[in-house]
């Protein structure tokens, strides 16, 4: 079966001709671009032009090899996914890159979304891997975005331009695909529930994207510090943990550091919205409902942290009306909630 050309909202995706080399070449030879790359550099014009030499004589996507397909946004070309074929025609590997200037637009997710819609149409591709630099947050966020599951890190895997480099697998099933589509995509009715007998496996299974690790806690060390507190001080800190429940099913966790001697105002200590229920509204809801309950309780104030970096979660938390305080903990921004 036929997979090119396509179309999407805003994008076309057809193979990549010679006649594309200059651009390829413009943006492939930019540090910024080659930075997570294994090409080699310089990447000039005529390495360009004996890549799409290559595949010339293709119309649609070969059962084996690797092939570039030009993205085109307004009938310039804005980037290039890249598609491998494995000798096993059942295996397809996803690659993807994007001009700066026309990063942040979501081009990437959409071109690399239709395109994972299409090999998955053909009978025979059940499976399309992606292998990317563990720096590389920005590749991480489109993928993990489409529904691909982080499956391991291969050490020094990879020998780019003299220097060994880690390597992170991804990898999307044909039926994982369908899932992430068929996820519920808004909700009605979100609860911060007790943890019980009956709910405590769903909490336990509660997980983040790989790209959100460095932000948020897994659950595994989230329970053991509510078993085992840690010290705030001379005092130990007294948790308070809640599930949130979106119509009727735990989608996400939060755990109160509670008023004590040793700590004066309530601080949100962890947060974490499972990786199949974001942008669905349900984080923002849950902090709001969170702060009419301390409000209610007669608190006027509640503090939290974030780790300060690209991908992180600074600004859903500014949208809430977090302030930072200018307080630094352990390398955190801390920040307040006025109630």
């Amino acid at each position: 079966m036929a997979v090119l050309p396509l179309q999407t909202e805003r994008l076309n995706l057809r193979m990549m001709r010679v006649v594309d080399a200059p651009t390829l070449a413009a943006y492939r030879d930019l540090a910024q671009i080659a930075r997570y790359q294994s090409w080699t550099m310089p990447f000039t014009l005529d390495a360009a032009v004996q890549l799409l030499e290559g595949q010339a004589h293709l119309d649609e996507l070969p059962t084996q090899g690797w092939v570039q397909i030009a993205i085109e946004h307004d009938g310039d070309v804005v980037g290039d996914l890249a598609v491998g074929m494995d000798a096993d025609p059942h295996i397809a590997q996803l690659g993807f890159t994007l001009a700066p200037a026309h990063h942040g637009n979501g081009f990437a997710s959409e071109a690399a979304g239709a395109l994972v819609d299409a090999l998955f149409a053909r009978n025979d591709v059940h499976r399309v891997v992606a292998t990317i630099d563990p720096a590389n947050v920005a590749s991480m966020r489109v993928i993990e975005h489409l529904g691909f599951r982080y499956e391991g890190t291969a050490r020094r895997a990879e020998l780019i331009r003299g220097e060994w480099l880690d390597d992170m697998r991804f990898a999307l099933l044909r039926a994982d695909r369908a899932d992430w589509l068929a996820r519920p995509t808004s909700c009605h009715i979100v609860e911060l529930v007790e943890i019980t007998d009956d709910n405590l496996r769903a909490a336990a299974a509660l997980a983040t994207h790989r790209y959100q690790e460095r932000f948020v806690a897994p659950m595994a060390r989230s329970f053991a510090q509510a078993l085992v507190p840690p010290m705030h001080g001379e005092h130990r800190v007294v948790p308070s943990a809640r599930a949130v429940q979106a119509d009727g099913e735990i989608v996400g966790f939060m755990m109160l550091s509670a008023v004590s001697p040793g700590e004066p105002l309530p601080y949100l200590w962890r947060f974490l919205i499972d990786r199949r229920h974001q942008r669905r509204g349900v984080g923002g809801r849950a902090i709001r409902l969170l702060a009419d309950q301390l409000r209610a309780d007669g608190r006027d104030a509640l503090l939290l942290s974030w780790v300060d970096a690209p991908g992180g979660p600074r600004p859903f938390y500014e949208r809430l009306g977090f302030v930072p305080t200018g307080v630094v903990v352990d390398g955190e921004i801390e920040a307040r909630l006025d109630l």
